[in-house]
Protein backbone atom coordinates (compact mmCIF):
# COMPACT_ATOMS: atom_id res chain seq x y z
CA UNK A 1 0.00 0.00 0.00
CA UNK A 2 1.73 3.02 -0.86
CA UNK A 3 2.33 5.41 1.81
CA UNK A 4 3.39 8.82 -0.17
CA UNK A 5 0.01 9.91 0.46
CA UNK A 6 0.67 10.05 4.13
CA UNK A 7 3.78 11.83 4.12
CA UNK A 8 2.62 15.43 4.66
CA UNK A 9 3.66 18.46 7.05
CA UNK A 10 1.25 18.80 9.63
CA UNK A 11 1.68 22.08 10.11
CA UNK A 12 1.16 22.73 6.04
CA UNK A 13 -1.87 20.76 6.22
CA UNK A 14 -3.24 22.84 9.19
CA UNK A 15 -2.63 26.02 7.20
CA UNK A 16 -4.40 24.54 3.85
CA UNK A 17 -7.56 24.00 6.07
CA UNK A 18 -9.81 26.91 5.95
CA UNK A 19 -12.42 26.94 8.79
CA UNK A 20 -13.70 30.60 8.19
CA UNK A 21 -15.18 29.74 4.84
CA UNK A 22 -17.91 26.65 4.12
CA UNK A 23 -16.14 23.71 1.49
CA UNK A 24 -18.16 21.69 -0.32
CA UNK A 25 -16.92 18.58 1.16
CA UNK A 26 -17.56 19.36 4.28
CA UNK A 27 -21.01 20.51 3.42
CA UNK A 28 -21.81 17.48 1.71
CA UNK A 29 -20.65 15.35 4.95
CA UNK A 30 -22.69 17.38 6.74
CA UNK A 31 -25.72 16.26 4.65
CA UNK A 32 -24.46 12.40 4.83
CA UNK A 33 -24.81 12.96 8.66
CA UNK A 34 -21.15 13.15 8.99
CA UNK A 35 -19.24 14.83 11.90
CA UNK A 36 -15.74 15.86 10.05
CA UNK A 37 -17.21 19.43 9.18
CA UNK A 38 -16.82 22.75 10.94
CA UNK A 39 -19.80 25.52 12.28
CA UNK A 40 -19.23 27.28 8.87
CA UNK A 41 -20.04 24.25 6.68
CA UNK A 42 -23.33 23.06 9.34
CA UNK A 43 -24.31 26.48 8.46
CA UNK A 44 -23.71 26.20 4.70
CA UNK A 45 -25.94 23.05 4.95
CA UNK A 46 -28.99 25.07 7.01
CA UNK A 47 -29.16 27.55 4.93
CA UNK A 48 -30.17 24.85 2.23
CA UNK A 49 -32.27 23.22 4.18
CA UNK A 50 -34.11 26.46 4.90
CA UNK A 51 -34.60 26.87 0.90
CA UNK A 52 -35.62 22.79 0.91
CA UNK A 53 -35.91 21.14 4.04
CA UNK A 54 -34.97 17.58 2.18
CA UNK A 55 -32.53 19.13 0.13
CA UNK A 56 -30.09 16.45 2.19
CA UNK A 57 -31.67 13.79 0.29
CA UNK A 58 -29.65 14.32 -3.33
CA UNK A 59 -26.62 13.79 -1.02
CA UNK A 60 -27.66 10.80 -0.02
CA UNK A 61 -29.31 9.69 -2.82
CA UNK A 62 -25.42 10.39 -4.92
CA UNK A 63 -23.77 8.69 -2.22
CA UNK A 64 -26.12 5.40 -2.68
CA UNK A 65 -26.07 5.88 -6.36
CA UNK A 66 -22.19 5.23 -5.55
CA UNK A 67 -22.70 1.79 -3.35
CA UNK A 68 -25.05 0.39 -6.37
CA UNK A 69 -22.46 1.31 -9.44
CA UNK A 70 -19.69 -0.09 -7.79
CA UNK A 71 -21.91 -2.74 -6.54
CA UNK A 72 -22.91 -3.67 -10.01
CA UNK A 73 -19.51 -3.28 -11.84
CA UNK A 74 -17.78 -5.65 -9.21
CA UNK A 75 -20.55 -8.48 -8.98
CA UNK A 76 -21.99 -8.09 -12.62
CA UNK A 77 -19.27 -6.98 -14.72
CA UNK A 78 -15.68 -8.21 -12.95
CA UNK A 79 -14.09 -4.86 -12.66
CA UNK A 80 -11.49 -5.29 -10.22
CA UNK A 81 -9.81 -1.52 -10.70
CA UNK A 82 -11.70 1.72 -9.60
CA UNK A 83 -10.31 5.40 -9.65
CA UNK A 84 -12.21 7.83 -7.72
CA UNK A 85 -11.61 11.87 -8.59
CA UNK A 86 -13.11 14.22 -5.71
CA UNK A 87 -13.79 11.34 -3.29
CA UNK A 88 -14.77 13.39 -0.54
CA UNK A 89 -14.25 12.52 2.96
CA UNK A 90 -14.41 8.89 3.87
CA UNK A 91 -17.53 7.39 5.16
CA UNK A 92 -19.40 4.50 5.25
CA UNK A 93 -18.86 1.69 2.50
CA UNK A 94 -16.31 3.46 0.83
CA UNK A 95 -15.22 2.28 -2.86
CA UNK A 96 -12.75 -0.17 -1.55
CA UNK A 97 -14.67 -1.97 0.82
CA UNK A 98 -17.51 -1.88 -1.46
CA UNK A 99 -15.08 -3.79 -4.28
CA UNK A 100 -13.35 -5.71 -2.25
CA UNK A 101 -16.43 -7.07 0.08
CA UNK A 102 -16.67 -8.84 -3.34
CA UNK A 103 -13.78 -9.46 -5.15
CA UNK A 104 -10.91 -9.12 -2.51
CA UNK A 105 -7.73 -8.55 -5.04
CA UNK A 106 -9.78 -5.01 -6.32
CA UNK A 107 -7.35 -1.90 -6.57
CA UNK A 108 -8.70 1.24 -6.08
CA UNK A 109 -7.05 4.46 -6.38
CA UNK A 110 -8.85 8.00 -4.80
CA UNK A 111 -8.21 11.26 -5.90
CA UNK A 112 -8.96 14.70 -3.95
CA UNK A 113 -7.07 18.25 -3.29
CA UNK A 114 -9.20 18.86 -0.02
CA UNK A 115 -6.78 18.87 2.70
CA UNK A 116 -8.99 17.78 5.29
CA UNK A 117 -9.98 14.98 2.60
CA UNK A 118 -6.07 13.99 2.72
CA UNK A 119 -6.19 14.81 6.94
CA UNK A 120 -8.29 11.28 7.06
CA UNK A 121 -7.09 9.59 4.01
CA UNK A 122 -5.66 6.58 6.30
CA UNK A 123 -9.51 5.46 6.45
CA UNK A 124 -9.48 5.43 2.47
CA UNK A 125 -6.12 2.88 2.79
CA UNK A 126 -7.27 0.31 4.33
CA UNK A 127 -7.15 -2.38 1.86
CA UNK A 128 -7.45 -5.84 2.61
CA UNK A 129 -4.44 -7.98 1.65
CA UNK A 130 -5.53 -9.39 -1.38
CA UNK A 131 -6.36 -5.93 -2.66
CA UNK A 132 -4.62 -2.81 -2.47
CA UNK A 133 -5.33 1.31 -1.91
CA UNK A 134 -3.63 4.23 -2.84
CA UNK A 135 -4.79 8.47 -2.08
CA UNK A 136 -3.44 10.95 -4.49
CA UNK A 137 -3.36 14.58 -2.95
CA UNK A 138 -4.42 16.34 -6.79
CA UNK A 139 -6.77 18.75 -8.68
CA UNK A 140 -8.74 17.00 -10.98
CA UNK A 141 -7.31 19.68 -13.75
CA UNK A 142 -4.04 17.60 -13.22
CA UNK A 143 -4.65 14.86 -15.27
CA UNK A 144 -1.27 14.16 -16.33
CA UNK A 145 -0.08 13.50 -12.74
CA UNK A 146 -3.16 11.73 -11.79
CA UNK A 147 -2.37 9.14 -14.09
CA UNK A 148 1.39 9.16 -13.42
CA UNK A 149 0.67 8.34 -9.77
CA UNK A 150 -2.45 6.39 -9.98
CA UNK A 151 0.23 3.71 -12.77
CA UNK A 152 1.82 2.99 -9.09
CA UNK A 153 -1.70 1.04 -8.20
CA UNK A 154 -3.58 0.52 -11.46
CA UNK A 155 -2.49 -1.63 -14.53
CA UNK A 156 -3.92 0.59 -17.19
CA UNK A 157 -3.58 -2.73 -19.91
CA UNK A 158 -6.56 -3.99 -17.45
CA UNK A 159 -10.46 -2.08 -17.38
CA UNK A 160 -10.67 0.91 -15.06
CA UNK A 161 -13.98 1.88 -13.60
CA UNK A 162 -13.74 6.08 -13.37
CA UNK A 163 -15.92 7.32 -10.59
CA UNK A 164 -16.46 11.39 -11.44
CA UNK A 165 -19.24 11.40 -8.71
CA UNK A 166 -20.75 15.06 -8.27
CA UNK A 167 -17.28 16.75 -9.11
CA UNK A 168 -17.43 17.74 -12.27
CA UNK A 169 -20.10 20.59 -11.54
CA UNK A 170 -17.14 22.46 -9.88
CA UNK A 171 -15.83 22.86 -13.71
CA UNK A 172 -16.82 25.35 -15.82
CA UNK A 173 -17.87 24.93 -19.69
CA UNK A 174 -15.74 23.40 -22.01
CA UNK A 175 -13.10 22.17 -19.38
CA UNK A 176 -14.87 19.99 -17.89
CA UNK A 177 -16.05 17.66 -21.52
CA UNK A 178 -12.16 17.47 -22.70
CA UNK A 179 -10.78 16.35 -18.43
CA UNK A 180 -13.43 13.60 -18.92
CA UNK A 181 -12.08 13.14 -22.27
CA UNK A 182 -8.47 13.03 -21.53
CA UNK A 183 -9.19 10.59 -18.44
CA UNK A 184 -10.75 8.12 -20.83
CA UNK A 185 -8.86 8.23 -23.47
CA UNK A 186 -6.01 7.20 -20.98
CA UNK A 187 -7.98 3.86 -19.92
CA UNK A 188 -8.53 0.57 -21.85
CA UNK A 189 -11.41 -1.06 -23.47
CA UNK A 190 -13.45 -2.10 -21.59
CA UNK A 191 -13.59 0.30 -19.15
CA UNK A 192 -16.25 2.76 -17.58
CA UNK A 193 -17.32 5.58 -16.83
CA UNK A 194 -19.58 6.25 -13.34
CA UNK A 195 -20.89 9.83 -12.88
CA UNK A 196 -22.89 11.78 -10.88
CA UNK A 197 -23.85 15.86 -11.63
CA UNK A 198 -26.20 18.54 -10.12
CA UNK A 199 -29.34 19.00 -12.70
CA UNK A 200 -30.84 22.49 -13.25
CA UNK A 201 -33.70 21.32 -14.55
CA UNK A 202 -35.26 18.76 -11.95
CA UNK A 203 -36.52 20.94 -9.36
CA UNK A 204 -37.49 24.14 -8.61
CA UNK A 205 -35.59 25.10 -5.71
CA UNK A 206 -32.07 24.29 -6.67
CA UNK A 207 -31.22 27.66 -7.91
CA UNK A 208 -31.95 29.18 -4.68
CA UNK A 209 -30.15 26.55 -2.86
CA UNK A 210 -26.93 26.99 -4.84
CA UNK A 211 -27.30 30.81 -4.57
CA UNK A 212 -27.27 30.59 -1.52
CA UNK A 213 -24.11 28.30 -1.20
CA UNK A 214 -22.25 31.51 -3.83
CA UNK A 215 -23.52 33.74 -1.08
CA UNK A 216 -21.10 31.67 0.89
CA UNK A 217 -18.01 31.25 -1.58
CA UNK A 218 -19.06 27.75 -2.54
CA UNK A 219 -19.40 28.15 -6.64
CA UNK A 220 -21.25 25.55 -8.64
CA UNK A 221 -21.92 24.93 -12.38
CA UNK A 222 -25.35 23.29 -13.24
CA UNK A 223 -26.03 21.15 -16.16
CA UNK A 224 -29.44 20.27 -18.07
CA UNK A 225 -30.14 16.37 -18.81
CA UNK A 226 -28.59 16.99 -22.45
CA UNK A 227 -25.48 18.53 -20.99
CA UNK A 228 -24.88 15.62 -18.47
CA UNK A 229 -25.56 13.02 -21.64
CA UNK A 230 -22.56 14.82 -23.24
CA UNK A 231 -20.12 13.65 -20.85
CA UNK A 232 -20.88 9.90 -22.37
CA UNK A 233 -21.87 10.50 -26.17
CA UNK A 234 -18.69 12.85 -26.52
CA UNK A 235 -16.57 9.99 -26.10
CA UNK A 236 -18.38 7.61 -27.96
CA UNK A 237 -20.22 5.98 -24.94
CA UNK A 238 -23.92 4.91 -24.36
CA UNK A 239 -25.14 4.71 -21.01
CA UNK A 240 -26.32 1.28 -20.04
CA UNK A 241 -30.41 0.69 -18.94
CA UNK A 242 -31.49 3.00 -17.68
CA UNK A 243 -29.73 5.47 -19.34
CA UNK A 244 -29.08 9.18 -17.59
CA UNK A 245 -31.48 9.56 -15.02
CA UNK A 246 -31.85 11.27 -11.91
CA UNK A 247 -30.07 9.71 -9.17
CA UNK A 248 -32.63 7.66 -6.95
CA UNK A 249 -34.18 6.39 -9.94
CA UNK A 250 -30.51 4.33 -11.25
CA UNK A 251 -31.17 0.92 -10.59
CA UNK A 252 -32.96 1.59 -6.77
CA UNK A 253 -32.64 -1.64 -4.74
CA UNK A 254 -33.96 0.32 -1.28
CA UNK A 255 -31.10 -1.41 0.44
CA UNK A 256 -29.45 1.60 1.49
CA UNK A 257 -28.32 1.27 5.30
CA UNK A 258 -30.53 2.94 8.04
CA UNK A 259 -29.90 4.23 11.21
CA UNK A 260 -32.17 3.06 13.96
CA UNK A 261 -34.24 6.14 14.81
CA UNK A 262 -34.52 7.65 18.39
CA UNK A 263 -37.69 8.44 20.16
CA UNK A 264 -39.60 11.10 18.68
CA UNK A 265 -38.53 13.22 21.55
CA UNK A 266 -35.18 12.66 21.32
CA UNK A 267 -35.77 13.50 17.49
CA UNK A 268 -37.80 16.37 18.09
CA UNK A 269 -35.03 18.22 20.04
CA UNK A 270 -32.09 18.02 17.33
CA UNK A 271 -31.73 20.77 14.96
CA UNK A 272 -32.49 20.21 11.69
CA UNK A 273 -29.43 18.97 10.34
CA UNK A 274 -28.56 16.12 13.02
CA UNK A 275 -32.37 14.83 12.31
CA UNK A 276 -30.34 14.21 8.64
CA UNK A 277 -28.31 10.78 9.94
CA UNK A 278 -31.62 8.97 11.05
CA UNK A 279 -33.80 9.94 7.25
CA UNK A 280 -34.64 6.75 5.45
CA UNK A 281 -33.63 7.66 1.79
CA UNK A 282 -36.54 5.23 0.89
CA UNK A 283 -39.13 8.22 1.63
CA UNK A 284 -38.14 10.08 -1.43
CA UNK A 285 -39.64 11.61 -4.07
CA UNK A 286 -39.09 13.37 -7.67
CA UNK A 287 -38.90 17.13 -6.05
CA UNK A 288 -36.22 16.04 -3.62
CA UNK A 289 -33.48 14.85 -5.51
CA UNK A 290 -31.67 17.34 -8.05
CA UNK A 291 -28.54 14.89 -9.55
CA UNK A 292 -28.51 13.01 -12.66
CA UNK A 293 -26.36 9.89 -12.72
CA UNK A 294 -25.32 7.44 -15.29
CA UNK A 295 -22.92 4.64 -16.02
CA UNK A 296 -21.07 3.96 -19.71
CA UNK A 297 -18.89 1.00 -20.65
CA UNK A 298 -15.93 2.08 -23.03
CA UNK A 299 -15.70 -0.21 -26.22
Amino acid sequence: MPGDALDHDPAELRRRIDTTKAHPARVYDVFLGGKDNYPVDRAAAAAALAHQPRAFLTARHNRDFLRRAVTTLAREEGVRQFLDIGAGLPTRDNVHQLAQRIAPESRVVYVDNDPIVLAHARALLTSGPEGRTDYIDADLRDVPMILERAAGTLDFDRPVALCLLAVLHFIPDEEAYDLVGRLLDALPSGSWLVLSHLADDLTDHTARIVKSFQDRGLTFVLRSKDKVERFFTDNGLSPVDPGVVPVHHWRPDRSAPVLEAPSADYLESLDPVDRIRYHDINDVSDDDVSVYAGIARKS
